[in-house]
């Protein structure tokens, strides 16, 4: 039997950039892939102007982070949930599985 890959999925915020928009997701997926770092990205849906990203568990998120500072100094990353397994990105809520029944 497979085991599931666990996450780590991290917010991106911002106070004075809009982060929708202007291809954020597709420059961090870009970046990741010409270094080999796995990465899932997505904005948000339930919070205004946040993208999130997942990397592996316990994957170090040093690189994407001075990737980001390249584009606008202006931001914050927050670990938001560690763990998880086949995360959802645009609504974390959506990550708990106590809240469906099948």
């Amino acid at each position: 039997m497979n085991k599931l890959i666990k996450w780590d999925v991290y917010e991106i915020g911002s106070v004075h950039n809009l982060l929708h928009g202007i291809k954020l997701r597709g420059k961090i997926r870009k970046f990741c892939l010409d270094n080999e770092i796995n990465v899932l990205v997505e904005n948000a849906s339930d919070i205004e102007n946040k993208v999130r990203f997942a990397v592996l568990s316990d994957a170090n998120v040093s690189e994407i982070n001075k990737f980001i500072k390249t584009l606008f100094s202006d931001f914050k990353i927050n670990l938001v949930m560690k763990d998880v397994e086949n995360p959802v990105l645009s609504k974390l809520k959506i990550n708990d599985t106590d809240r469906y029944k099948i």
